[in-house]
């Protein structure tokens, strides 16, 4: 019982601090005022893990609030998509090559740690190779997770200043007629049945996956029409805030503060890189900036696509890219990272 207490503080803490940001009118307040909240509050002595239930739980309604926006001619546009692919494949080597020179060269670290670090997603694909490696494991954390971290903090409020973006009304379904029952019903059961086979083939973020990919389908195909009901979207949103703040959780104030500079160096240079890159991309695939920003920004899959549709970008366009760019890394980073360790190899136990 006492535990269960604490869940539901822990989730109304992550509610308040989205509609604080709400109220003030901050860009993806729901999202962003939970991780933040939750990230201050994972400092005390009441803060505990979150369910693994939660945390699907929070996949699945942001999966099937992502298809709900896709439409048949949503769809017939990804077909301009192609090129702006293959430019995120080459954005993606640039930006860990220039996160990683930041790291070797200024802040003197190994290649194959830097390399982890660097890589711009990914997070725990990156943390299981880097134990598997025995590479600084809660240093290339921090780093990873100080580029997430920021990245949902200050990236929406950047775009939106910038005049880009949007309100964000259809993935909390503000003004769309909403889902039956049966349909919510239809799309959350699917989601978790293709959730379970992604997750048995051990693919990136399944659950979320796993419902994106039968809302979108359902929608697409005009299956199913509406929208799921604002309250539990925005509901999933403080769950997937509370997941984006569980990284902070076993992160040590003294290894934050020593690898802070390091971190935020690495975080600008792959931010720069990946800016010139949008600009690119937005010009070659027909988009705005604002959506080439977070389709090559160098953040985790789940927050990026999410991201997206709170603030009423393109999520086919944005989830494309980040899933392209998850898979690129999972093939291709063991093989660079077991090349860069033969001439300096993996410290002992």
């Amino acid at each position: 019982m006492r535990l269960i207490f604490a869940h539901c503080a822990q989730i109304l803490i992550a509610g308040l601090g989205g509609l604080l940001f709400h109220v003030l009118g901050v860009p993806a307040a729901w999202l962003s005022g939970a991780a933040i909240a939750i990230t201050l509050w994972g400092r005390t002595r009441w803060a505990v893990p979150m369910p693994r239930a939660l945390a699907d739980a929070a996949m699945l309604v942001s999966g099937a609030s992502m298809g709900a926006a896709v439409t048949p001619e949503a769809l017939a546009a990804m077909a301009r998509y192609p090129s702006s692919l293959i430019l995120l494949i080459v954005a993606v080597i640039a930006i860990s090559s220039a996160s990683t020179w930041w790291l070797t060269q200024v802040s003197g670290w190994r290649k194959d740690d830097a390399v982890l670090a660097s890589v711009p997603g990914a997070l725990s694909t990156v943390l299981a190779i880097a134990v598997d490696r025995r590479a600084e494991v809660t240093a290339i954390a921090v780093v990873q997770n100080i580029r997430l971290f920021v990245l949902i903090a200050l990236l929406p409020s950047a775009i939106v200043l910038a005049g880009e973006g949007g309100s964000g009304a259809a993935l909390l379904g503000q003004g769309l007629p909403v889902e039956t029952p049966a349909g919510m019903a239809f799309v959350f059961g699917g989601g978790l049945l293709l959730g379970a086979l992604f997750k048995r083939l051990k693919v990136a973020a399944p659950i979320l996956l796993g419902a994106t990919v039968v809302s979108t389908i359902s929608h697409g195909t005009e299956m199913v029409t509406g929208v799921i009901p604002p309250v539990i979207a925005t509901g999933g949103l403080v769950l997937i805030g509370i997941f984006i703040a569980e990284r902070f959780r076993d992160v040590r104030l003294s290894s934050l503060k020593a690898t802070l500079v390091a971190a935020l160096g690495s975080l600008a240079i792959g931010m720069l890189v990946a800016i010139a890159f949008a600009i690119l991309a937005a010009w070659l695939a027909g988009v705005s900036f604002a959506n080439g920003l977070i389709a090559f920004a160098p953040g985790g899959l789940e927050a990026m696509t999410v991201l997206a549709l709170i603030l009423g970008l393109d999520p086919l366009y944005v989830g494309s890219h980040h899933l392209v760019r998850f898979l690129s890394i999972g093939f291709v980073v063991p093989f660079v990272v077991a090349w860069l360790q033969r001439g300096d190899p993996p410290r002992a136990e």
